[in-house]
Formats: C-alpha cells, structure tokens, sequence
C-alpha cells in the first residue's frame, strides 16, 4: 500500500487472529498446549439496544488493552462477551411498534455484534449468551430453587413502589423524581405478594468483607458501606396511655437516642399495624392513608414531598416521665420497611420532624447546642458526631460531651432503667425480586390449592416464556403482565400432586440476570448453572471494569450471588468475592449543538449536521447554532457519535487510540472530530516510519540514546497499562514515536525500536501493530509475541541535569556524570555565569548539592 488504509488493514487481520483462534481461553492450558497463569478480565455487559456508541468503544477498549497486554505476558485470558437481554425497554418498544420483544431483543444482538467485530476486541466469542436465552435463564431458575431450598429466597407481603401505568412494581433506583423510569407515572405505594432474596441475613459480612477488596475505588467501597448502613442505637418501646385495637405499645429504634428529652410526637406509618386497625373505624383516617400510600418510597420522594399527618387521637407516656403525654400521628413520610415503621419526632435537631411539627403546630424542643457558636434560627441543627455540644436536656451523662459519646451514654443509661436495649442494625433490607411483566425470567414456581406454593421441578426447566398466545400474537399494548391473561401458559400440573395449579406469573428482577453472569461465562454451555472445575479454575475474576453508575445495587447484589452460589455448591470458597479488582470508567461526552425552534423549544442537531469554524458552529443554511460542551452523550440531545461511522471514516484503531489518549480512564474524556483526525494523522505517520523502513538493506549503525529510549519506553508504557494509565502509555508512546523518527541510527537499530513500538502499540491499536510487524519482519502474530521486557542496565542514566538555585531562585543547570562527586558538582555549579553574577564576587554561605536532583547556593 502507498499510504495506510485501516479499511483493507483491519479486517484482514481480523481474519487472522479468529483463523488462529487467539482469544480461545481453555481452561488449564491454552493451545498450544503450554500451562499458563489465568487472567480473567471483564466489562459489564451491555443492554442490546440496537446501537453501540462511543462509551462502549472505551469501556471495552479499556478492558481488550487490559486482555491483549495479559495474553502478551504469558497468561491465559478469558475475556468474553454477552448481553443482558430482558427488561422493559423490549416490551415498551412491543408496544410502541408492534412486534414481539423477543423477536427486538435478538435483532438488537445481531446488529451489535455486528457494529463491534470491526472493532477488534479480542473476545472469545463463543461463549456468548443473551441472558434471554431459555439455556441461560433455565439455569437461572435452578439457581432460584436452590436458593429456596436453603432458605435464601421466600415469600411475603411489602409495600412497594407500583407503576400505574407499566404496572409493574419498581426497585428505588427506577423512580425519579417520585415518576417511573420509563412510563414517567407518579410512583405509588401498593402492598403486594413478593419474592424475596435473604440478602440482610449477610449485611455485616458483606460490609466487614469491603475492607479486603484492596484493589476496588474507595468512594465505591463507601457508597456500598453507606446503602449497607451499619448503626448502633437504641430499640424500645412507648406505652399507650390507653390500649387501642389490640395494641399496648409502639415499638420504636432509633439511632439518636440521645435526643429522647426532646420528643414532640410518636409517628407511624400508614402501612403500620395500628395504623391498619384503625382505618377500619375511621373513615378520614382511611382516606388520608389512602392518599398517603400513592407517595413514593424512594428516599428522594420522601425527602421532597409534602409532609402530611393525621392525628389519630391516641397518645403515649414518655418512658422517662410518667407524666409526659406525646400525640400519635400517622405520617406519609414514615415507611414500614425502615425500622419498626414507627419513629419519635424530635423536629429541633431533625428538619424532616421539624417541617412536620410546624406545619401541625407541634411542640420544637432542643435538647443540645453547639459548645461554640450561635444555635441556628430554624432549630434544625445536628451536629456531627465528633463535635462537643452542651446538653440543655440530657438524658444522661456529662453536660459537655460528643455526639458519639452522648449517643452511647443515653444507650447505657436506658438500658439501666429497663427502658429497651441498644442493637445494632443494618439499612439493607432483603431483595424483592418479583416484577409483573413478561420480558423477565419466570419464577419457577406453581400455585396449587392443594398443596400451596410448590417448586417446579428441575427435569422441568427451563419454564420458557410462551411466545404467542393459541397462534396469536401476545398483544403488549393492554396494561399489565401478559402472563397473567395466557392460560395456556399459566395453567398447568401441580409437580407435588398432578391436580390443577397456576404459574407464577412474576417475571424476576434483571439485577437477578446480571448477578451471576460473571460464573457463567467460565462455563457457558453447561447442564448445570456453573461448572465447579471451570468455576474453581476461572474465578475470581481478576479485572472487571463498569461505569459508576453501577457501583451499589449491581455490585452487591454480585457479592450477595457469589456467596449464595457458594453455599449451593456452584461456586468454589474463594469465590464469595467475585471481582479482586475493579475500574469504574468515566464517560465519553460530547458538544450539544441546539437552535430554538419554533414553539421556543431547543431543537438538537447531529454533529454531522455542524460545521465548526473559529470555535462557533453552522448548519447547511449558515444559521449559528448554540454550542453546550462536554455534555453526557444522549439521544435525546442528538450528541451521540456512531462507532460505524468512525471505523468507516477513520478506522477502528483511530477510535480506540483516541478515547484512551485523552484523558485519564476514570475521568470523562470529550469526543471531538478534531480530536479523532489527530488520532488519525498520527497512527498514519507511524504507519509510514515501518513503510519506509521496509526492506532497507541491513546497515548496524547503533544508536545508544535510541536503544536507552527504546527501553524507557517499554518500562513506561508497561507501567501505565499496569496502573490503568493508557493515557501517560500512550504520551510515551507519542515520544517514542518522535525519537525513532528523529533518529539517525541504522536500519538494524531503527527496525529493532519500531518492532518494540509496534508491541508496545498492539493492545491499542492492534490491527495497525500487526501490519507493523509484518512490515518489520516480525514472526507470526504481534498479538502470540512475548511483551518486551526493559534492560535495567540501559536505564541508569550516564548524565544528570541538575537545576542550580540561588536563594530558592533557579539560576542556570549543568549535566554532569551521574556518579560525579559532590565537591566536583559543587565546583561546576558555581562557575556557571549566571551564578556568578548573581554571587557579584561573594561567597556563598552554604551550598547543598543534592545528588541526582538539584544544587542549592545559599548567600
């Protein structure tokens, strides 16, 4: 070729690492036969929405760098690929179009692989799965009934969050703003029959394992170890004045027993016992819980709706007073999951209390000040626990003293008197897995009248969704769960008795679907959800890398799987924690480019639509748009970049050179086209330094600085793709470039650096790395070749620069041998001209020469 051309480069070496199966990952032994270490590294998988875009690019060129460096190392890698299928999306595009989600979801995957082969990941392609496919859920299912068989998963009555619209219960992290995620319907509170994961039962493991995971981000760990929510405090209860419906207490927990003097009501939920009892005599108070149960539950929806209440009449005696009588309210902002579903409000040191005490003219009394400093107006102050405060009604203890120690003396000093006993407890609450829709994986389970609720058999599985409904199609534009109207499907043989039953007809939580893939690719066609020996070899997995938006729910409920398949028998002891290290990446963000339209709405443009000139952008017609950088791609903003149309452009090493060199991976990088054809330029330029070597007859010149170049090099761009630095790799990379370019040495010497740069390339830019090596003379495939290692002896430098200060001002530099003496450096310091003048015939008072690093003249 006369210049580079990545359309005929890349797909030719495609070809040739798949004819070569390089990124086959057997187990024990790789293919040619040689026992290997194991790597396994992973990315979070995407959803199939039909499009890639440029974040996939960089999550999964992160992780093939990561995989190509380690194969190169000497190791045997398993870096596969999969889909995580099922979920609303499928059904509400089934609704919106027509069609079946099934039929979506798949077309979506072909259409996906298709838009990343080009890409050249070194994946191991067939161990990919969909999480739709009935092999892979089937197996799902047999994990839930093992689950159930050792108490790990159950059934009960919660409230939870209902989309009216979708109809389906909602996790938290699907309501915003108090609206579904999807249907953007205001969230109700609904008490349904759910199924539950025992995920509580290991909270404190779970949060005492955290201080192991050395190679995971601590602001991950934190945010993990708050949703957890570890506390101390004190349970107990309030008496009745008078017994009501069967009740002679309120049982509260709370963690600022502390503030007990400054109580002004008793709150409880509106899904409490009590609260229930009395609905069924008061017809107001009824409504008013009616009306209370349609708020969210999220801890947003809470913190900003309104805060109502209802008297209920009742009132209860102050456990440290006989004579100290509290109203009992029903509040909205109270939820039975969290506690005992009863509080006591202390509204001068709590503004979720406060707001409600005055907007019911309930009484605000403070307990405690700041030591120093004004009490603020509002009466909302909580001090942070370290801080001293002065008591002005103490429940016990000294009257100066910390949060903490004020916490623990109230503790102390209730338990004394009989009144509760300090516990501690955990924010975590168990995983309601169950949803009512129909693009999910089926609970395995039958209802029967006789025998109750009975697991399906495991000969029986998988339990497949029912693709149509008697030939026709399943029609998703009706509200609710299609399972529930298909009695071909919902009717069935009890497995116990053989008389008539019902499935279940809730589809379980996706999070279940993404919670366990990690063990199946070790394994992915087994009969059985894991195979133990591929498990016990693979796992853990040594890298895994996802975006941060992932770093709670999905990664606990990992944790949690790996130790529930662990006591199951499907994942070995070492495997409770399933990712030793973890990278969350930052985005790929790109300009926003808007005009206002007609009804004053902005109306978004493609980047392709835009030319930019002097910092300012045109349409086509030569009308200015706006220009908002650095924004979160979108397709609603219409700021998405296609891969496709990069590759196509450019090609795909351009687009993986770049969305590593920009900025460091854990930051956002901003795509830009100028950006992209530098990439672009500059993977030309070292195209044509091998090009021009080519076959050039042997000349043996040596050049010693670009063989001590050569091997800073190695160790640099080694030690940034170690330590997730592809950005610092790839500006060595960069430098390299310009010393061989610059280079003077022969063709023997310049051949030798650019096979080394062509290495050194190839977990960035592969397909341009290969053609290199081919040009070069290189034997086989770049991709089989060892990594380079560093001579030390060609990194000890022979000369130093060290700067020259006068009085903290630098003066001038001298180089000098690396081992010279300090007499000899001070000597040739002070006789640099610029010292000289600056000295003006003095003599200095000190001179401090520190070896290696820099001279000090002191006057």
């Amino acid at each position: 070729m006369s210049r580079y051309s990545a359309a005929e480069i890349e797909p030719k070496w495609q070809k040739a690492w798949d004819d070569a199966l390089v990124f086959k990952a057997p187990r024990g032994k790789d293919l040619t036969g040689d026992s290997k270490p194991k790597y396994y590294v992973l990315e979070m998988f995407p959803y199939p929405s039909g499009r890639i875009h440029i974040g996939h690019v960089r999550n999964y060129t992160m992780g093939d760098v990561i995989a190509r460096y380690k194969l190169s190392t000497g190791h045997n890698v398993l870096h596969p690929m999969g889909f995580d299928a099922f979920g609303m999306p499928a059904e509400n595009a089934a609704m919106a179009n027509g069609g079946h989600p099934k039929d979506w979801t798949y077309s979506n995957i072909d259409t996906m692989v298709e838009q990343m082969k080009p890409l050249g990941f070194g994946l191991d392609w067939s161990r990919m799965f969909a999480t739709c496919d009935p092999e892979y859920y089937g197996q799902q299912q047999a994990l839930f009934l093992d689950f159930l068989d050792k108490g790990l998963v159950y059934r009960k009555n919660a409230v939870v969050n209902w989309d009216p619209v979708d109809m389906t219960v909602l996790a938290n992290e699907q309501v915003e703003a108090g609206r579904g995620w999807r249907s953007g319907a205001l969230v109700e509170r609904k008490e349904l029959t759910q199924w539950f994961f025992k995920i509580s039962d290991f909270s404190d493991d779970l949060l005492s394992a955290l201080d192991g995971l050395d190679n995971w981000p601590a602001k991950v760990k934190l945010m993990q170890a708050n949703w957890i929510g570890k506390s101390r405090g004190l349970q107990f209860a309030w008496d009745l004045t008078e017994p009501a419906e069967g009740f002679e207490q309120i049982e509260v927990y709370t963690t600022r027993p502390d503030t007990l003097m400054g109580a002004s009501f008793v709150g409880i939920s509106p899904d409490h016992p009590l609260a229930k009892s009395l609905e069924a005599k008061d017809e107001k108070l009824a409504a008013f819980c009616v009306e209370a149960r349609k708020g969210g539950t999220t801890e947003e929806a809470i913190e900003t709706a309104e805060k109502l209440g209802y008297d209920t009449g009742l009132t209860v005696t102050h456990p440290l007073d006989p004579d100290w009588k509290l109203p009992v309210w029903i509040a909205n902002f109270i939820l039975m999951d969290y506690g005992t579903g009863a509080i006591f409000g202390v509204p001068a040191h709590d503004e979720r209390d406060q707001e409600f005490a005055t907007k019911y003219d309930l009484p605000i009394t403070p307990v405690f000040e700041p030591v120093e400093g004004d009490y603020p107006a509002r009466g909302a102050y909580v001090p942070p626990k370290p801080d001293k405060v002065r008591f002005t009604r103490p429940v016990a203890g000294d009257e100066v003293m910390t949060g903490n120690e004020a916490i623990d003396a109230a503790i102390a000093f209730c338990e004394s008197k009989g009144i509760g006993e300090g516990v501690t407890k955990f924010r975590l609450r168990d995983w309601g897995l169950s949803r009512q829709r129909y693009w999910g994986c089926p609970i395995p389970v039958v209802h029967c009248a006789k025998c109750g609720v009975v697991p399906e058999k495991k000969e029986n599985l998988p339990i497949q969704l029912p693709y149509d409904e008697g030939g026709k199609p399943i029609d998703f534009s009706v509200p609710g769960n299609p399972l529930d109207r298909h009695p071909t499907w919902r009717d069935c043989a009890c497995p116990s008795c053989g008389g008539d039953a019902q499935r279940e007809t809730d589809t379980m939580d996706t999070f279940v679907d993404s919670s366990w893939y990690f063990a199946r690719f070790t394994a992915p066609h087994a009969d059985t959800p894991t195979d133990m020996a591929e498990a016990a070899y693979w796992m853990n997995v040594d890298q895994y890398i996802g975006g941060i938006e992932h770093a709670i729910l999905h990664l606990l409920y990992s944790r949690f799987f790996a130790r529930a398949m662990n006591i199951t028998g499907h994942l070995p002891d070492s495997a409770s924690e399933p990712f030793d290290a973890l990278f969350t990446q930052g985005m790929v963000t790109h300009a926003i480019y808007q005009t206002e339209g007609a009804n004053g709405r902005p109306v978004y443009h493609y980047p392709e639509a835009v030319t930019l000139k002097d910092g300012k952008g045109f349409l086509e017609d030569g009308t200015e748009v706006q220009i908002i950088p650095s924004a979160k791609m979108s397709k609603s903003k219409n700021n998405v970049v296609d891969p496709v149309s990069i590759i196509d452009q450019y090609g795909a090493d351009t687009a993986r050179w770049f969305v590593l060199s920009d900025s460091p991976p854990e930051r956002d990088v901003e795509w830009t086209a100028a950006g992209a054809e530098a990439s672009a330029k500059h993977l030309a330029r070292v195209w044509r330094l091998a090009a021009e070597l080519g076959d050039s007859p042997a000349n043996g010149d040596a050049d010693t600085t670009l063989m001590r170049d050569m091997h800073k090099a190695i160790r640099d761009v080694t030690l940034g793709v170690e330590s997730f630095g592809f950005n610092a790799s790839i500006a060595k990379l960069y430098g390299f470039t310009n010393t061989v370019a610059k280079s003077r040495a022969g063709s023997d010497a310049k051949r030798q650096a650019l096979k080394v740069l062509a290495q050194l390339m190839s977990p960035m830019t592969p397909h341009l790395a290969e053609e290199m090596w081919q040009m070069l003379g290189g034997e086989g495939l770049i991709a089989q070749a060892p990594w380079p290692v560093a001579d030390e002896a060609m990194l000890v430098e022979d000369s130093i620069t060290m700067p020259i200060q006068v009085n903290g001002k630098r003066r001038g530099e001298i180089t000098v041998p690396a081992d010279m003496d300090k007499a000899e450096v001070e000597k040739l310091a002070l006789e640099v001209d610029n010292v000289k003048r600056t000295l003006d015939g003095a003599q200095p008072r000190k001179v401090i020469v520190v070896p290696g690093r820099i001279v000090n003249v002191v006057i």
